[in-house]
């Protein structure tokens, strides 16, 4: 039995499409099914043997630390290496190559902080040792490729190129796409330059294949989302409460509704659809909420119904307002009566008067 590899967490992202909710916090650090999306992606790889984690931050880098601490508290082993200047995906994997302990053949795991997934993490680590990979990468299939890079592979799996975004039905030679966690060996590692920004998925994976390097895909088409926007970020934390995307941190029993300890909710108010309710929140009497996170601290007052949407720290949202789609800032006022739908984000700390949007708006 090999000993778990060591992994590197890349957390620096600004999140901008998931504005507002990202604009205090940075998006690791947002709320999933009750606890930081993170604290899921810590966990899940702590229970696939891995120890010693170093989290590759920029943006809003402070908040992480006081949070999680060495790691102790989740079994594991943290450290943190900040970025000055955003240097890519390739850039901060080689910025915090010395905090890693392996040496120039070990495998060392890479996993992008946007990404929920049900990924078997010691397949791919076998897949990696098995092949012999300079890199192993997660391939996932999906239905309509046109947003992702195509990563085609030959029988074997290995991979044969890396396509960008295709714009014609003639450029989708496949619907496998990198799913954005990857072993690298750590002397690849080693050899991605150092100081400057660079890209893994558009320089340092084609320059590999050019160079003749061995790059294995493990196609595994278990639970996988790309939390970018706030529809996604919405969806997968109601799949964390259902059940439908594995996590051993979710703080209770998986079900239609994860309400945590210190919230209060009306004894006639419906949640559904794996809504979860934060610390400190409150549901009013026959407010009805479906798939949506009510984060901590936030009110969602009586006859209000909320639907596929995510409510700030300390927002409220009056009575009887209607909301579908919609995302609420840290401390926004939506005020009774109001129909927000599909596409609305009400900025933090606004202020939406009573009565005064009845519309559906796509901005």
């Amino acid at each position: 039995m090999n000993q778990a590899p060591e992994a590197i967490l890349l957390v620096g992202g600004k999140g901008t499409r998931l504005r507002p909710l990202t604009v205090r916090t940075p998006k690791p650090m947002v709320p999933a099914a009750g606890v930081p999306f993170l604290t899921h992606q810590l966990a899940r790889a702590r229970a696939a043997g891995v120890e010693h984690i170093v989290l590759a931050t920029s943006y809003l880098a402070e908040v992480f630390e006081p949070y999680f601490g060495d790691g102790s508290a989740l079994g594991l082993h943290i450290e943190y290496v900040t970025e000055v200047e955003p240097l890519g995906t390739g850039g901060a994997i080689r910025n915090v190559a010395s905090r890693l302990h392996s040496g120039p053949e070990d495998p060392v795991l890479v996993f992008n902080g946007d990404i929920l997934t049900g990924l078997d993490i010691p397949a791919l680590v076998d897949t990696h040792r098995s092949t012999g990979a300079d890199v192993s990468l997660h391939l996932t299939r999906v239905e309509d490729p046109r947003a992702f890079g195509l990563v085609p592979t030959d029988p074997t799996g290995r991979v044969t190129a890396f396509l960008e975004k295709p714009q014609t039905p003639e450029e989708i030679v496949t619907d496998q796409i990198n799913a954005g966690a990857y072993v690298f060996r750590r002397s690849v590692i080693d050899s991605i330059p150092a100081g400057r920004p660079v890209s893994v998925e558009r320089e340092t994976f084609p320059d590999l294949l050019g160079s003749g390097a061995h790059l294995q895909g493990m196609v595994d088409s278990t639970y996988w989302l790309d939390l970018g926007t706030p529809g996604a970020f919405v969806r997968g934390s109601a799949d964390l409460v259902l059940g439908r995307a594995p996590s051993p941190a979710v703080p209770g029993r998986c079900g239609d509704r994860l309400v945590l300890p210190s919230a209060r909710v009306a004894p006639d108010a419906k949640l559904t659809g794996g809504t979860v309710v934060g610390e400190g929140a409150v549901i009013g009497e026959g407010a009805r909420v479906d798939g949506s996170a009510v984060l901590a601290g936030a009110v969602v007052e009586p006859g209000a119904v909320v639907s596929g949407s995510l409510i700030g720290e300390g927002a409220r949202v009056g009575s009887r307002a209607v909301l579908s789609g919609v995302v609420v800032g840290d401390g926004a006022v939506v005020g009774e009566d109001n129909e927000l739908r599909e596409g609305v984000r009400v900025w933090c700390d606004a202020v939406l008067p009573a009565g005064s949007v009845r519309f559906s708006s796509d901005q």
